[in-house]
């Protein structure tokens, strides 16, 4: 960028990477997406829309190098033979389609590998448990292990570079990595030269990179990525000691450096525990102890924040994963001054449930993500295909984006909310406990929908079905959203609760909107998502005795696919809420609430207290019901279509009510 008055300059500067040259400072960090080698044509798509949206550089997920190290049926992208070459060649050229630099993240990933389709052991520095559940054990690796691990980095090297790579990785970022595995001292307890001393214990990732150097250097750039805090304390490695002495041992070595933090729990810390560019006071020091490009990450979403870390010197490169997803154009919408049509990434992690369930990736603001291959489109939409228009009932998340969808597409919309401010659940939770950054969601629909003279939007405009029919628009679609129960009616308990009706009883809608139990409560998640643990929170900070009770065995369980499992127990731990797991409710009264051990059935009685139930979300769609019965009456009042979506349909996370929206939106009018 050659105007040097635009406040983000800075951020459009070409940068040297070795032998190749990054057209800006826009680096799409390597993540995960669920597609790999089994959704090959999913991942091309993915990775040339992040290209068309302006990052200069583009990096895959991990790939695996090597037969023993397989992460199946986890849907990694692989490079261990000739083979794999022809997909990620099709991947570069995409990638360079739009000039930007296509990095190859190799990997070994060690004793984490599974091995289940390849059936070889895992490999380790020393005999040690494999990583995940299950009745194995990593075989200790042997000089003959060891050269072949150095082999198959190199070969793979060389088949990226074959494929049309322009960075090639040394992966060492977190202990999923063999050669972070060989730097950890829990994990490595070797005497020969790969053992002991901290030179030692770096000696394979040194030769790992330095047979990637020999292997490609001088046609690609050469980057690791290192995590240099495990965030653990003196448990584990911390960058005030060993995390930076080898930085300061391989300073010169690769050409570039990628550093963050472990595991990745923290290293994708989600926004309810992390602030933004939270990485920043651990990956400070890299600057200054090597004269080769930096990147990092932090869930940078402000560019007024990217240009201060330049600035001062602490990158080179901002360093993206999940605001790539959020919004593959923000590096455009930047250089166009667009900031306000930026989809901020809020940090919920929606992305890493899909990706840990083996599909393709997903996001709460971006809904056309993973879904490139079928034609969507972050920023571009079909045209109308007919002069019709549409009336949404709801302003909440799936309302927002097929109001917001639909106006792109040049229908008119008329947009009725009940309340008096858009944004349904979502401004809601927005409010509890961490969850703030959730309020972009809303924010930034809202704002798009402003600037649209087709969608007019009414608050305050609760519809009956006679309302509905007197306005006689053509099309109308509910998006009403759904309450949560209050009888206790769930995965748990297929019918209501005994004592359910007593005047104690509070679901988390009444807490949002204020009106909250005192004293002795029991929230009762029958959830096991955020939400139980949230509501949890809030009451223990507002002076509530707190016990959060629920009928499996861990809590918050689904939130290990988000990534803050552990971080959702530590806060509970922390703020010292009585944590009753296995346990069922079986009555409650005025008096007492009434529960029973999941497994024994030893009863447990706590007195005077009130419960929350936190189990299920009905629909709110009675004049959806009542509408569709009216045929005769819709058609006499030109009423064509009556349909709803999101949470109106079946009640689910937020991503999946806008996703919802979305489609409808899509598919409106027909095919093209």
């Amino acid at each position: 960028m050659s105007n040097s008055r635009h406040p983000y300059s800075l951020l459009f500067e070409p940068v040297q990477i070795g032998p190749v040259t990054a057209k800006n400072r826009f680096f799409q960090a390597p993540h995960a997406t669920g597609m790999g080698f089994t959704y090959p044509e999913h991942a091309i798509a993915y990775r040339k829309t992040k290209a068309e949206g302006g990052w200069g550089v583009v990096a895959t997920e991990e790939c695996m190098i090597d037969s023993n190290s397989d992460h199946s049926p986890s849907p990694h992208m692989r490079l261990a033979s000739d083979a794999d070459i022809p997909f990620l060649a099709r991947m570069a050229d995409a990638v360079h389609e739009y000039d930007a630099l296509f990095a190859v993240e190799l990997c070994h990933a060690g004793k984490s590998a599974a091995n289940k389709l390849t059936r070889e052991y895992p490999l380790a520095p020393s005999q040690t448990h494999y990583w995940s559940f299950g009745p194995y054990v990593a075989k200790t690796a042997d000089k003959s292990d060891i050269r072949r691990v150095i082999q198959a980095q190199a070969d793979a090297a060389r088949r990226a570079m074959t494929a049309g790579a322009d960075i090639v990785y040394v992966y060492a970022a977190h202990d999923l990595s063999l050669p972070m595995q060989f730097l950890l001292p829990r994990y490595n307890r070797r005497s020969d030269e790969y053992g002991g001393s901290l030179e030692n214990r770096v000696r394979l990732f040194r030769q790992m990179i330095e047979a990637t150097k020999e292997a490609v250097g001088h046609k690609c750039a050469v980057a690791v990525r290192f995590a240099v805090d495990e965030m653990m304390g003196p448990g584990g490695l911390e960058w005030q000691n060993e995390g930076r002495e080898v930085v300061e041992m391989l300073a010169e070595l690769p050409d570039l450096w990628d550093v963050n933090v472990s595991d990745w729990s923290n290293d994708s810390g989600v926004s309810r525990f992390f602030e933004e560019d939270y990485q920043r006071e651990y990956t400070d020091f890299v600057k200054s102890v090597t004269t080769k490009p930096v990147v990092g990450v932090g869930r940078y979403v402000n560019p007024d924040r990217m240009v201060s870390d330049i600035k001062k010197g602490r990158l080179d490169l901002i360093g993206a994963a999940r605001p790539s997803i959020a919004d593959p154009f923000l590096p455009n919408k930047i250089r166009d001054m667009q900031i306000d049509d930026i989809r901020e990434c809020i940090g919920c992690n929606m992305c890493t449930t899909n990706v840990l369930l083996s599909v393709p990736i997903r996001c709460t603001q971006n809904p056309t993500i993973g879904k490139e291959v079928d034609g969507w489109h972050p920023e571009t939409v079909p045209v109308r295909r007919s002069q019709d228009s549409v009336l949404v009932v709801g302003g909440g998340p799936a309302g927002l984006e097929c109001a917001l969808t639909l106006g792109k597409r040049g229908y008119d919309v008329t947009l009725a909310e009940a309340g008096d401010a858009l944004g349904g659940r979502v401004i809601q939770e927005a409010a509890l406990p961490g969850l703030a950054a959730w309020r972009a969601v809303a924010e930034y629909r809202i704002g798009q929908l402003a600037q649209m003279p087709n969608v007019n939007t009414y608050l305050q405009s609760p519809l009956d079905a006679e309302q509905i029919l007197e306005f006689g628009i053509p099309n109308v679609v509910f998006a009403t959203g759904g309450p949560w129960r209050r009888n206790g009616m769930g995965r748990q308990y297929s019918s209501p609760v005994p004592g359910w009706e007593s005047g104690n009883v509070y679901t988390p809608d009444d807490i949002m909107v204020g009106n909250c139990p005192s004293g002795r409560v029991v929230v009762f998640d029958d959830d096991h998502y955020y939400m139980g643990s949230v509501i949890a929170e809030k009451l223990k900070l507002a002076g509530c005795d707190v016990s959060l009770v629920t009928p499996v065995a861990e809590f918050a369980n689904y939130s290990k696919f988000a990534q803050e499992y552990g971080h959702v127990l530590g806060r509970l731990v922390e703020l010292e809420i009585e944590l009753l797991p296995t346990h069922n409710l079986t009555s409650i009264s005025p008096e007492r609430i009434e529960l029973a051990h999941a497994w024994t059935g030893t009863p447990k009685v706590i007195e005077g207290a009130d419960i929350v139930m936190v189990t299920m979300r009905d629909t709110a769609s009675d004049v959806f019901h009542d509408l569709e019965a009216r045929k005769a009456d819709c058609a006499a009042a030109g009423v064509r279509s009556v349909s709803r979506i999101g949470d109106c349909v079946a009640p689910g996370p937020i991503a999946m009510a806008i996703h919802d929206g979305h489609r409808w939106a899509m598919e409106f009018g027909g095919p093209k």
